[in-house]
């Protein structure tokens, strides 16, 4: 049976691409970071499969990174001659990257060459293939829509080392010779994201509204007029596993094509309730239409020192040569999200 690694394996993708290869047949060597045990929740239900082993380690430390690799190659492969690797581990949020921009650095940067290297010093540059989370955020102010083609302008320190990963993927790939590719993946939200990003933190106020109005707290966001591209991250862990399959490596865009603003996304998800989102004059405060209530208010605490205005990713590429397309709607993504927060308030 195939062998897969993920990093980052609690996070929300690493828990659907973990159900995704489980259901394809594979054994799953999940890492995860020793303070990350608190947050099995979205694996939790994975674990007492006998094809799921957990292992402990860090992008920063090469020393687990190699121990996990050498687990794999004790499991035989019988369909492959290859064991995968999908890095997905990160500190991922861009506004704390500005925060931590040393420790991003060297768990989104160093840490990716620290995988690389940990595979040439085994000596397994044949018997690898990895898969690196790439991001939208790398092409930052280049002009929309993005493609593989776009040169990229990184406006934050989570852009600037997913870069550096980027390009250190593709210099290991034409040097060494191994088998390396990036999926530079747009949004992508489900009701497992974490509850400081964006979209989450919008689809839990509307449960909270939905459930309690007389005690709603007004929630607070910065920049309302974003644009981004969002997709499930269900769908988008399939891209990941389809680009691991080629024969030769290839980096590919996965994006739905779709902009919505952050006002917009606000606007659809109290929708989902049956409320309508009104805008005060300026635009930095909405209420509900029927009550008055204030439900949204601009802070200007929540700007980023340089901003990204405008995300939206062209995948015409991975829809001719991979055969992929989301099947989720940005409106059928909303609802899933705003039903989960309302029947599960505490996750």
């Amino acid at each position: 049976m195939p062998t897969a690694i993920i990093t980052g394996a609690s996070g929300q993708d690493g828990s659907y691409l973990m159900e995704l290869l489980l259901e394809k047949g594979y054994t799953v060597l999940a890492m995860i970071r020793r303070n990350s045990t608190s947050v099995l929740d979205r694996i939790q239900h994975l674990l007492t499969n006998p094809s799921v082993s957990l292992h402990y380690g860090d992008m920063t430390d090469m020393t687990s990174l190699m121990t996990i690799i050498k687990d794999a190659a004790k499991h035989p492969c019988s369909s492959t001659s290859y064991i995968e690797i999908y890095n997905l581990a990160a500190q991922s949020h861009v506004k704390v990257s500005f925060e931590t921009p040393i420790y991003t650095a060297n768990a989104d940067a160093v840490g990716v060459l620290n995988l690389l290297e940990a595979v040439r010093m085994l000596g397994m540059e044949k018997s690898v293939r990895i898969y690196q989370a790439s991001t939208s955020e790398m092409f930052g102010a280049a002009p929309a829509p993005q493609n593989e083609s776009t040169p990229f302008h990184p406006r934050s320190p989570y852009g600037v080392a997913k870069l550096y990963a980027h390009w250190i993927l593709r210099n290991y790939r034409e040097a060494y010779g191994m088998w390396t590719c990036a999926g530079l993946l747009f949004n992508h939200e489900s009701p497992r994201r974490g509850y400081i990003f964006v979209t989450r933190k919008i689809t839990r106020a509307v449960a909270t509204y939905a459930r309690d109005k007389a005690n709603y707290t007004t929630i607070e966001f910065g920049n309302l007029d974003a644009i981004r591209d969002w997709g499930h991250a269900r769908d988008y862990v399939e891209a990941m596993h389809m680009m691991l399959q080629r024969d030769e490596p290839k980096d590919y865009v996965i994006a739905t094509g779709v902009q919505c603003t952050v006002r917009s996304f606000i606007e659809k998800a109290f929708a989902v309730i049956g409320v309508a989102v009104q805008w005060k004059e300026d635009g930095n405060e909405g209420y509900d239409v029927k009550t008055g209530t204030t439900l949204v208010k601009v802070n200007s605490k929540y700007y980023r020192p340089s901003e990204v205005d405008h995300l939206c990713g062209d995948s015409s590429l991975a829809t001719h040569e991979l055969g992929w397309k989301p099947r989720t709607s940005l409106e059928q993504l909303i609802s899933e999200m705003v039903e989960s927060d309302i029947a599960c308030p505490t996750t």
